[in-house]
């Protein structure tokens, strides 16, 4: 949990945590400015670990956009997503056969829809290696990316007894002894991928000023990520003139976003929230919007304290 309470936090922190406790939320932020390395920051259990969920998709990207630039992988070349990875859910991984795609398109799949067969026929493309050596390039040290969806799935089936693979897992999760389903491995940070919401920023920040891989990776990185489809966490707490590059992550009780603001003035800012809800609903509009609330604080008070005029 974030190591201050409401009551001694200080004004900025007092209102993010009240925003996340009207939510049915535990709540973890960082935002800073891009570039602005050792400036100011927003911090709200910014060092505490957390499930990372799909937002380990990012770290993906950039190895994928790595291998691309290197010229060890042809992006227009083929790839078939297979009867393997139908896991059910959007894109590829919810279709009834199989589907040929080029290597850029399972990419743009992944982290647009956070299609989870796509991800995973890249990550074995690549290996879990170029992975893991884009993290330690970043000195992100307390991120991991165990595996890819298919090895979190297994950890669902392993502690429930649910198959992932088959129809209507969201059924069976649902009528699942809620105890067992939190102590699930997946819902664990020391148990599965997982990060902190500082790490998460650094990892933004190092895509959004090119030292994260080639700047052409970067840019294609920070291309498709500004086209995700989903408008109901960041984007609830912004104007319609704020471009928003992210990318969600979703497990049951876990809700997260991160991603990159661009406000009219052409600033820019990394914001990472990640929340852990008190229900198992499948469905939390509630702890969706506080992503986007406690975002728009964290923003408002980072401009105010570099000197530029809230929005």
């Amino acid at each position: 949990m974030p190591t201050m309470s409401i009551a001694s936090a200080a004004p900025v922190e007092a209102r993010i945590a009240e925003v996340f406790a009207d939510a049915g939320a535990q709540g973890f932020l960082h935002a800073r400015q891009i570039g602005a390395d050792g400036g100011a920051d927003v911090s709200f259990g910014a060092d505490d670990p957390v499930v990372l969920a799909s937002v380990f998709k990012i770290a993906v990207a950039v190895a994928y956009a790595r291998e691309v630039a290197a010229g060890r992988l042809i992006a227009t070349d083929r790839t078939t997503v297979t009867a393997r990875y139908r896991i059910g859910g959007i894109g590829t991984a919810g279709c009834a056969d199989d589907v040929e795609m080029s290597w850029r398109d399972a990419a743009r799949f992944m982290l647009t829809m956070s299609d989870n067969a796509a991800t995973d026929v890249i990550y074995h493309r690549i290996g879990g290696d170029r992975v893991d050596r884009v993290l330690k390039d970043l000195d992100l040290k307390h991120t991991r990316v165990i595996g890819c969806c298919e090895d979190l799935f297994a950890t669902i089936n392993a502690d429930l007894g649910i198959d992932m693979t088959t129809p209507g897992p969201d059924n069976d999760l649902a009528a699942a002894d809620p105890e067992r389903v939190r102590s699930m491995a997946a819902l664990d940070p020391l148990r599965t991928s997982a990060s902190t919401p500082r790490d998460i920023t650094t990892l933004l920040n190092a895509i959004w000023t090119d030292t994260a891989a080639p700047p052409e990776a970067c840019a294609w990185v920070r291309d498709v990520m500004d086209q995700q489809i989903w408008p109901h966490r960041l984007r609830s707490g912004f104007a319609s003139n704020t471009q928003i590059a992210a990318k969600t992550g979703t497990l049951p009780c876990i809700r997260n976003e991160a991603g990159v603001l661009t406000l009219p003035d052409r600033s820019r800012y990394a914001v990472a929230v990640f929340t852990r809800a008190h229900s198992l609903a499948v469905d939390q509009p509630a702890v969706d919007s506080a992503i986007g609330k406690a975002a728009s604080i964290a923003i408002t008070q980072l401009r105010a304290d570099i000197g530029r005029t809230p929005t």
